[in-house]
């Protein structure tokens, strides 16, 4: 059987009043990479925190490594690699020296920060940016060595907040490929995303969260097959609501959703129920056929998309 590197059963987390982590249970396998999905708002961020072991659970309880993060801080953030949601580097510095100096906090030889530097820039792609202030570098490249950055250490646990927000659709595969790399060498991932293709991309297996609890758990494909179609119909109209059309579509498509831009037909070949759409009379604006994704499990489990 595989090593369990993280479990956490009950955990929650409070602010004053507010409880924005619910009682979720999560188990994570070594060398597994694991996602949490949800819009913003769904508990992702602080259980992110909790699991980076910078932030105590308000109760419940957590080990990584099999070791209690609230008691043994010290001895599990050493063993973490943590992407934060936002880029925190020292932008007037180089890139060399944003990586020295993050080595110099887990108290390693000169040497071998030198070594690890040299192998992170290389693994960037940053190597011929070395000498550069950061704060000249594009959105990708900063992206890219704070990755790096949280490598420095050689974690056996990476965890990465919404590691591509922001990021051209170039940047965003050159940063795959990075993780995929990690991931093929052995380092366990875990990452937060609310992008759907990110999640299918990354993942062996997922969550998806919602108002700070867990409604789903598996890996992309199976949750697809489990609370999906094979295929989605997009249809526009030209209305000011498209909950109109919900009674006309319902023929076509064991379940249809409205959305305020379009309906959405959840069906098992898409282009015959288009041409039966389209043979009935019925004119949308725009059509699209589609394979159904992870927002579509959103969807039919909470009722609304990941970007609400």
């Amino acid at each position: 059987m595989s090593e369990t590197i993280l479990e956490a059963h009950g955990l929650v987390k409070r602010f004053g009043d507010f409880e924005a982590v619910r009682g979720i249970d999560v188990s994570i396998a070594r060398g597994e990479s694991f996602g949490f999905l949800g819009p913003n708002g769904a508990g992702k961020t602080s259980t992110m925190r909790m699991i980076s072991a910078v932030s105590a659970p308000s109760s419940g309880s957590i080990r990584i490594f099999g070791l209690d993060p609230t008691t043994d801080g010290p001895a599990v953030r050493a063993r973490l690699g943590v992407v934060p949601q936002e880029d925190n580097l020292e932008l007037e510095l180089s890139v060399r020296l944003n990586l020295e100096m993050f080595g110099r906090y887990f108290d390693l030889p000169r040497r071998v920060i030198r070594e690890r530097t040299r192998e992170l820039l290389a693994f960037a792609q940053l190597s011929e940016r070395a000498e550069d202030r950061v704060d000249d570098l594009s959105g990708g490249m900063k992206r890219r060595l704070t990755i790096a950055r949280a490598l420095i250490n050689q974690p056996e646990l990476l965890i990465l907040d919404e590691p591509t927000t922001g990021l051209d659709p170039q940047a965003r595969h050159l940063l795959w490929d990075r993780l995929y790399r990690l991931k093929r060498d052995g380092v366990t991932l875990i990452v937060t995303t609310h992008y759907m293709d990110e999640a299918e991309q990354l993942c062996d297996r997922l969550v998806v969260m919602d108002h700070g609890r867990i409604v789903a758990e598996g890996a992309p494909r199976a949750l697809i097959e489990q609370h999906s179609s094979r295929e989605v119909v997009e249809l526009r109209f030209a209305a000011d609501s498209h909950e109109e059309y919900l009674d006309v579509l319902a023929p076509f498509a064991p379940r249809v959703e409205a959305l305020p831009d379009r309906a959405l037909l959840y069906v098992e070949d898409g282009d015959a129920t288009l041409h039966d759409i389209h043979a009935s009379g019925l004119t949308p604006a725009s059509a699209l056929v589609r394979r159904s994704s992870l927002e579509d499990v959103f969807l039919r489990l909470t009722g609304r998309t990941l970007v609400d």
